[in-house]
């Protein structure tokens, strides 16, 4: 099977590359259209700052390719924000598969530290991403905008207030959380994927 790794200027890509050999799988990690167009699955992962990245992304033509791929496609952290509409962070205008805006988090009280770090359960899990699930995993986070409660909400957390936790629409999935710092629960979610 054909795993194909959106290579662009966010980090964290090479603990997806390690979490999928774990798996046996030898992803290509790639910023070639063709070779994205051609993979079997997608995976577009990333830490970083959104409007940089969509400067990276739109400079090579590589929203466009992402936008128009037929495959299932997965982001992962800033890759679920910048597969918004739109982002808080820079004022940025995303790849616009989920329609809705990534908002910084606000916090309220001392002790509600922004970014988000750690452990977090996720609930009302409902997607094959989940399959095998029984509600109430904990996953890792480390963000400071969130994609609010919306129609493609797949599973929800709660930080400060309730948020997307993942998104699915069509061929495109998405998590908040980094399924490749999540341990077995995390390995399980890339299964599902690549099992789709």
């Amino acid at each position: 099977m054909d795993i194909a790794i959106v290579k662009y200027n966010a980090g964290n890509i090479y603990s997806v590359v390690n979490a999928l050999r774990r798996m046996g799988i030898e992803p290509n990690l790639t910023d070639d259209a063709e070779s994205l167009m051609k993979a079997d699955k997608v995976l577009f992962p990333g830490q970083g700052e959104a409007r940089s990245a969509m400067e990276y992304l739109k400079a090579r033509r590589l929203d466009e390719v992402i936008r128009n791929l037929r495959q299932p496609v997965f982001g992962i952290c800033v890759g679920q924000q910048l597969l918004c509409r739109h982002s808080e962070e820079g004022d940025t205008d995303c790849i616009g598969i989920f329609d809705t805006v990534v908002k910084r988090f606000q916090p309220h009280k001392h002790e509600e530290k922004v970014p988000a770090m750690g452990w977090n359960v996720i609930t009302d899990t409902r997607s094959p991403l989940f399959k095998g699930f029984t509600g109430n995993e904990y996953v890792y986070f480390v963000h400071s905008y969130y994609v609010p409660l919306c129609n493609d909400t797949i599973a929800t957390a709660d930080y400060i207030q309730p948020y997307s936790a993942a998104l699915a629409k069509d061929n495109f999935y998405a998590t908040q959380f980094h399924p490749e710092k999540s341990g077995s629960v995390g390995a399980r979610i890339l299964q599902n994927f690549i099992d789709l």
